[in-house]
């Protein structure tokens, strides 16, 4: 155990002793979501650094306060990448901060989420116990899953001090094509191209302010052959690629336009919803503003909080849900927001978890739920 490591480990074993809450944090570029940001900061950022990295082996160990930017830097020069487009929302993100939010980017619909990704994990629990869970490999798991429960805990079960992740190669060919057609039109091609054996990758739709119709983006990726083919089957006009990267950038780190609309129009918190591909357009109170991504599957809305019952029950209607996922009084110290309320079922389970890594409630405290 090095020095960075084991000065870690005593101050969370001090502040167990003293249940004394802590908030982990590393660049701090997601301190917009959540409750509430209780606790003294735990810097994870002197953990950092790429542990080991196979090329052919497709596989990479980072510390988890190794800065995102450097890891994808690392992987581009082997002509690899990871697919699942983790959003950076800032300079400053972490490989930690990346599986603790468990948020994935454009095409985390046609290849994966974070957690499908996660091969092994080193965290610290409440107890201050160094632990290590899964490995390098796929198939290194028995038992309950430990590595990829930590995708989306958002710090609160543990501190991730090191992580392996799988990757993959850089496809060989890819193409972005746009549409001219409403919400209804864009869920319908994007409901048809899924039945088809296309190399769909990402898409997304959206109206801008004033603008009679909106747009629908699809890109492409795959084999060269399969591309080309698709482009001319599809339809559309085909952007250059030089000119569409940085608009899936954007869109990755929610810098479109569209969410900066927000910033004129007080009161409007950012809802995602999470609901059936396959879902129509939903019937949503009137003036709120919709931006389609996944094939449908995931849709941001632009909503005072008190439309939470109507999203609520539009998402509950098609079999989805709806949460708060910046609130309109986040800023970049603290989230506020207000998270809709788990099945008993489900808040029990969150709850012997919470027991089972951090018997003293230290990590994170009020992040995700009010009580603890």
């Amino acid at each position: 155990m090095d020095q960075a490591l084991a000065q870690i480990v005593e101050r969370v074993r001090a502040a167990a002793a003293d249940h004394a809450p802590l908030r982990i944090r590393g660049g701090g570029t997601k301190d917009f979501h959540g409750r509430a940001l209780n606790g003294d900061v735990l810097d994870t950022r002197s953990l950092s650094g790429i542990v080991s990295y196979e090329p052919s082996e497709l596989v990479v160990t980072a510390r988890a306060g190794t800065s995102l930017a450097e890891l994808e830097a690392v992987l581009a020069e082997k002509g690899q990448c990871l697919p699942f487009e983790p959003p950076h929302f800032g300079p400053g993100a972490t490989v930690g901060g990346m599986v603790a939010a468990g948020l994935s980017g454009p095409a985390r619909a046609s290849v994966g989420a974070v957690r499908d990704y996660v091969l092994g994990v080193s965290l610290v629990n409440g107890k201050a116990e160094w632990l290590t869970f899964g490995g390098q490999v796929m198939k290194n798991v028995a038992g309950y899953d430990v590595s990829r429960l930590m995708a989306g805990s958002w710090g609160t079960l543990g501190l991730l001090t090191e992580v392996s992740l799988k990757v993959l190669p850089v496809t060989a060919a890819e193409a972005t094509l746009r549409f001219e057609c409403n919400q209804a039109d864009a869920l319908r091609k994007l409901h048809t191209w899924g039945a088809q054996p296309l190399p769909l990758n990402a898409s997304c739709w959206v109206q801008e302010a004033q603008a009679p119709v909106g747009t629908l983006y699809v890109r492409l990726r795959g084999a060269a052959a399969a591309v080309e083919a698709a482009c001319k089957t599809m339809g559309g006009t085909r952007i250059d690629n030089a000119l569409a990267a940085p608009d899936w950038t954007a869109c990755r780190n929610q810098t479109l336009p569209w969410f900066a609309e927000r910033a004129h129009q007080p009161g409007l918190a950012l809802w995602r919803l999470s609901l059936p591909a396959t879902a129509p357009v939903l019937t949503l109170p009137a003036a709120t503003r919709v931006l389609v991504e996944w094939h449908g599957a995931l849709r941001w809305v632009q909503a005072p909080a008190d439309a939470a019952d109507a999203l609520q029950a539009a998402a509950q209607a098609v079999g989805g849900s709806a949460t708060v996922f910046v609130a309109a009084c986040a800023g970049p110290s603290g989230g506020s927001g207000q998270f809709l309320p788990q099945s008993s079922a489900l808040a029990h389970i969150h709850a012997r978890l919470k027991q089972a890594f951090d018997p003293a409630g230290i990590f994170n405290p009020g992040r995700l739920s009010a009580h603890w």
